[in-house]
């Protein structure tokens, strides 16, 4: 029997390295064109293989997760994972390191759909877990950087791969030695038990998907345009590059407040109680954004960074909540697969409309988008009072009995 704090917390280490290792060639390739004779413009495009990976492989790790072992799926992504990083550390051409930024997008694409679904197994309090689970995530984005150039200045790049490479493996270790597998098919989790109508299903189907699309395309396109949009509009305050990035770096803070602090909201009260009010946040402000600069442009991003991340904790509670033990980790690998293909679009879609009418046409543009997570959260049905669902588990254990099993969202006849 596993000890559900000691996986919760080797699965939230391991969403930390997750981002962390995905983003370090992002940092790195700056100083890796002298030593490989390329310039930074011919190694970049290396990476798209590995984030393809990372979105598409989701499907099949969430899979695997549901029909094989999710424990056995982490133990493979902490060991793949750090011989992939220590595999880049070691390349000599071009082809080796696509090939080993592959892997690591290939391994990084166990943990969304397999560890996410471990976490919401373990959980006591699904909300509470789901924002913890997301602050070390965030934790990963922001130090990834920064640790790879300390690292790299001093040791070298390659060191900035097999150091952390050599962690993950250890960390393996301590996961293979520290969690047993477990078939918890049709166990009662607390944080799982609130239910919806079969016959509702679909409004939170759609909900989920339209949230999604808006809200993985938004954050992207954020993440990636936010240092421009300082850069250009905070000219009054400061010209420096480092304090443009303490500011950047001050402004996703309030992120990882907020996953937390949504989370205990979650726990307290419905879905939809939390995700009606957050909803009308990011429109305004991505609006609003577009004409602003200086003091007043930092306080609104704020406004943007704390309306996309409470969205995102909301979703992942949604998919915990709503979805069978058996088929969560193929339910998550679907909204990950949908989050990650609509957030590589935005790259694209950003450099467009920047071009068309500048950070002005941008921002209105995805304020307009944001509309629709309004929508997806008027269109969300009421929850089934928790005392139905208890007595729902009674009926399913019945109907195990009886020679029935568990659909996504209902029974059906083994």
């Amino acid at each position: 029997m596993n000890v559900p704090a000691r996986v919760i917390t080797l699965v939230n280490v391991a969403h930390f390295i997750d981002h962390y290792a995905m983003l370090i060639f992002a940092a790195a390739v700056i100083v890796m064109g002298p030593t490989m004779n390329m310039t930074y413009a011919e190694l970049l495009p290396y990476a798209t293989p590995g984030f393809v990976a990372f979105g598409a492989g989701s499907l099949v790790t969430g899979w695997l997760g549901d029909r094989w072992s999710r424990r056995h799926m982490m133990v493979i992504y902490f060991f793949g994972i750090g011989a992939s990083m220590i595999a880049v550390g070691l390349v000599q051409t071009p082809l080796q390191l696509g090939a080993a930024l592959f892997s690591i997008g290939a391994f990084a694409s166990i943990y969304h759909p397999v560890g996410t679904a471990m976490i919401v197994s373990y959980a006591d309090r699904i909300g509470r877990e789901m924002g913890i689970n997301g602050v070390w995530g965030n934790f990963g984005v922001a130090s990834s950087a920064l640790i790879t150039g300390v690292v790299g200045q001093f040791l070298g790049w390659r060191y900035a791969f097999i150091l952390p490479g050599l962690a993950t493996l250890a960390l393996g270790v301590v996961f293979m030695r520290g969690v047993a597998h477990e078939d918890r098919s049709g166990f009662r989790q607390a944080a799982a038990q609130s239910r919806v109508a079969k016959s509702d299903m679909w409004r939170v189907i759609l909900a989920l998907l339209i949230t999604v699309i808006a809200i993985s395309t938004t954050f992207n396109a954020v993440t990636v345009a936010l240092p421009k949009l300082f850069a250009e509009r905070l000219s009054d305050l400061t010209q420096s590059p480092a304090l443009l990035g303490v500011i950047a770096a001050g402004v996703y803070v309030f992120g990882a407040l907020t996953q937390y602090n949504i989370g205990g909201l979650i726990d307290r009260y419905s879905l939809k109680a939390v995700c009606v009010p957050l909803s009308f946040v990011l429109a305004p402000f991505l609006y609003f954004a577009a004409s602003l600069s200086n003091i007043s442009l930092i306080v609104v991003a704020i406004g943007i960074i704390i309306g996309l991340f409470g969205q995102i904790t909301v979703n992942e509670a949604m998919v915990g909540k709503y979805t069978s033990e058996e088929w969560r980790s193929r339910a998550y690998a679907v909204r990950y697969f949908v989050g990650f293909t609509a957030a590589g679009a935005s790259v694209g879609l950003v450099s467009f409309l920047y071009e068309k009418g500048g950070f002005m046409m941008m921002l209105h543009s995805f304020a307009a988008l944001c509309v629709l997570v309004i929508v997806a959260a008027l269109i969300l049905p009421p929850e089934i009072p928790v005392a139905q669902t208890t007595e729902s588990y009674r009926m399913l254990a019945g109907a195990r009995r009886a020679g029935l099993r568990r659909s996504p969202f209902g029974l059906r006849q083994a």
